[in-house]
């Protein structure tokens, strides 16, 4: 649109940011992020604040920049231009002990079995539950007796959630927590996820699949080729576009 113009703007320009609670400070802010590799632009000039107390989920297509912004906001990735904070730190060793990461990757040694998983856990991490992790197990219902070379994909992906979700971090990054298991096994780890969440954390989940993490998401984020295009409240989007969250994705990303 022509800055001089004078017809309004379109519904998706006027949702750019994430609403933070007046008097509340981002436990997330990303000022004109930009981040390339070998010359290509990941994220370009990203601005966003993500505030405590939400679920947020951070949408887009493979290569829209996700597990680019998930990896620098957890300190795996230091080389950009911009600012980054997480609560008061730039990320790096202080911001990390904040942090809890899922990565889209094993993490995990596949000889493992849940409890020696659970030992490893304990000694990494001084926010580690190890009770939490046990009563996630069980509810998830892993064999005790495998290693995780022995279990199913999805069975695998709910241990690390378990291990993940067992830390007492005021930020959970989760990137793609559901891909690539079967539906119902989506709809278990999502829930979880939501086992004894702190209200006050926040989480970030990233996924393409709009429609399996719609009723959980507080708010939303959407990028596309590296660039914000659309950020808000979840239940604002849904009133404003007429539609659910999987339907505009699907109409803005054609």
């Amino acid at each position: 649109m022509n800055r001089h113009s004078s017809a309004p703007p379109s519904p998706a320009a006027r949702f750019t940011a994430v609403p933070v609670p007046d008097g509340a400070a981002p436990l997330i802010r990303v000022a004109h992020l930009t981040k390339a590799y070998r010359g290509r632009l990941a994220l370009a000039d990203l601005t966003l604040n993500l505030p405590a107390g939400r679920i947020v989920g951070l949408m887009g297509s493979n290569g829209s920049g996700k597990t680019t912004l998930l990896k620098i906001l957890a300190g795996l990735l230091s080389e950009y231009d911009g600012q980054v904070r997480v609560g008061e730190y730039v990320p790096g060793p202080q911001s990390k002990a904040l942090v809890a990461f899922l990565p889209d990757a094993d993490f995990l040694a596949p000889e493992l079995k849940a409890e020696q998983a659970i030992a490893m856990f304990s000694r990494l991490f001084s926010d580690f539950d190890a009770d939490r992790a046990r009563e996630l197990v069980e509810f998830f219902g892993l064999p005790k007796d495998r290693s995780l070379k022995e279990m199913s994909k999805g069975m695998g992906e709910k241990l690390r959630v378990s291990l993940i979700m067992a830390r007492r971090a005021r930020v959970y990054l989760l990137d793609e927590p559901i891909s690539g298991v079967d539906p119902a096994a989506r709809d278990v780890i999502l829930s979880g996820v939501l086992q004894g969440f702190d209200p006050e954390a926040l989480m970030v989940i990233s996924t393409h699949l709009i429609a399996d993490v719609e009723p959980i998401v507080d708010s939303v984020v959407f990028l596309k080729d590296g660039r914000l295009l659309l950020a808000g409240d979840a239940d604002d989007l849904r009133e404003a576009h007429g539609m659910s969250l999987d339907a505009l994705f699907r109409k803005e990303y054609r």
